[in-house]
């Protein structure tokens, strides 16, 4: 198995999470296998997540916590994102994050497009898994969401700086699981990691 620069962003605002957890088990099994793993947690980052009146061209200087994480993302050729589902999207830090360092220049050029108009992206070349949980049955994200977040994670977000593919893992009735499936979805977790995927 090729060894991999692996960055794993645990999405999660608290200190303590499922999504937490699942980062910190994929980043066990996959350096276990010998690939190279950052890891990053949305709980310790102190930064202003407003993105306010900015634009393209002018927008807040970046704090020093961003720009590290700017960096990772440019290092690594795997992303790894854990996050729950909130109010049919991501958690208003975790957002925050995304508005405020996928900047212009660093993950897409506004100067080059693509033959359909879009910014060219920059960071091309890279693959991401997304492990999502949510309150939602999968049947009923589906069919009724129509997988709205999936898509705009990985089309609207991920997808337009260059990440692709991106692979989505999906635990659901994750506020109240029922007797073993933390376990199960552990598990399934540890098996992901250990393959890079």
């Amino acid at each position: 198995m090729q060894r991999k620069r692996i960055l794993i962003l645990d999405g999660h605002p608290g200190e303590t999470s499922l999504s937490r957890t699942f980062a910190e088990t994929y980043a066990q099994s996959a350096q276990q296998k010998g690939h190279e793993v950052r890891m990053i947690h949305l709980s310790d980052l102190q930064f202003d997540h407003d993105f306010g009146q900015g634009n393209y061209n002018e927008y807040k200087p970046l704090e020093p916590v961003l720009e590290d994480v700017l960096n990772d993302l440019e290092w690594s050729e795997h992303l790894v994102l854990t996050t729950p589902m909130w109010w049919g999207g991501l958690p208003a830090k975790l957002k925050g994050l995304i508005d405020r360092a996928f900047i212009p220049g660093r993950t897409f050029d506004t100067r080059n497009t693509t033959r359909i108009g879009f910014p060219s992206p920059m960071l091309t070349g890279r693959t991401a898994r997304v492990i999502l949980t949510s309150d939602t049955p999968g049947w009923f994200m589906r069919l009724i969401y129509r997988q709205a977040m999936i898509r705009q994670v990985r089309d609207q977000i991920l997808g337009f700086v260059g990440f692709k593919p991106t692979k989505f893992t999906y635990f659901a009735g994750a506020s109240d699981p029922k007797p073993g499936n933390v376990d199960r979805w552990i598990s399934k977790v540890q098996q992901i990691g250990a393959q890079a995927a």
